[in-house]
């Protein structure tokens, strides 16, 4: 009897990426010819578009000899990466040190958990990130530094970008993310304007007063080094409560459940589709709602 191999299946990793690009049905309709698209990147494995990235640096420090399994890692992290990065570090091997603002909802620090990363709770995101070089200047660790990782906006570059090219078949006239480390924004907007130099690239951060997860107005000196502001065409801010009705408008009337910062983006989108004519905008839906219920956020309005 000959031994012959069975088929060879993907592992957890050949799932990052390839996501759904689907349309508004009923938000936003009107009648200038727009469309509005949403790219949805709660539709990988660990349920946020940081899973591209995640698989993208360590697989880019591990090829460069940087680190090998085994290694501990540390990173700073408001939650999506974090959970991102340490699922990636249990399938690949290695020790995975998260460190995160204490206000991070318990969905996102017991998913981490649940990977095997260990936590390190602090005041602040400027904080965590302090922390994390201090303690891979004490040997405890190496730092990823999706800040300042250009393996970060790589990812984007040569997945995310490409697939909305594809998946709109080159007629994306649009192009809309919440910026926080800013690798999507950078990295999709690079690929789409080699494509088409038109394409119109937005990006949103929160008003004064407004603390939305996932969306940052960063203070100069902890700018993230891979953000390049001539890559951006405009620049709008979004409100919290702006971000949090569209967020559950998405839910309750497209049947989409997404967080908080992918309410502003998609908020944004039908806000410029009021101005535009026979526009293609492709929002970035960035992860998915179930990680923000115990913030109550989902609960009913009076």
């Amino acid at each position: 009897m000959t031994n012959r191999p069975g088929p060879l299946y993907p592992t957890i990793a050949d799932t990052i990426g390839h996501t759904p690009l689907v349309r508004l049905q009923r938000l936003g309709q009107n009648s200038r010819g727009n469309q509005v698209l949403l790219k949805l990147e709660g539709n990988n494995p660990a349920g946020s578009v940081k899973d591209r990235p995640a698989l993208s640096m360590i697989r880019a420090a591990e090829a460069r000899g940087d680190i090998r399994p085994g290694d501990t890692l540390i990173e700073a992290t408001s939650g999506n990466t974090g959970i991102a990065l340490a699922m990636a570090a249990a399938m690949m091997g290695y020790r995975m040190i998260l460190i995160m603002p204490d206000n991070s909802t318990m969905e996102r620090r017991w998913a981490m958990q649940a990977y095997g990363a260990e936590l390190i709770l602090t005041s602040s995101m400027e904080t965590a990130r302090d922390l994390a070089l201090a303690m891979e200047a004490e040997g405890k660790g190496i730092v990823l530094n999706q800040f300042g990782n250009p393996d970060n906006p790589l990812a984007h570059y040569q997945g995310t970008g490409p697939e909305i090219w594809e998946q709109t078949a080159g007629t994306v006239t649009h192009f809309v993310s919440s910026m926080g480390t800013t690798g999507t924004i950078m990295g999709t907007s690079r690929y789409l304007k080699e494509q088409n130099p038109e394409v119109c690239i937005v990006g949103l951060q929160p008003s004064d007063g407004s603390a939305i997860p996932g969306i940052r107005r960063w203070p100069e000196e902890y700018l993230p080094t891979i953000f390049h502001r001539e890559q951006v065409d405009l620049v709008l801010d979004i409100a919290q409560q702006q971000a949090e009705d569209c967020m559950r408008d998405l839910a309750r009337i497209e049947g989409i459940f997404c967080g908080v910062s992918s309410g502003g983006a998609v908020a944004a989108s039908l806000q410029l589709a009021q101005t535009l004519n026979n526009a293609t905008i492709v929002a970035i839906v960035c992860d998915r709602g179930d990680r923000y219920l115990s913030s109550g956020i989902f609960a009913p309005q009076n």
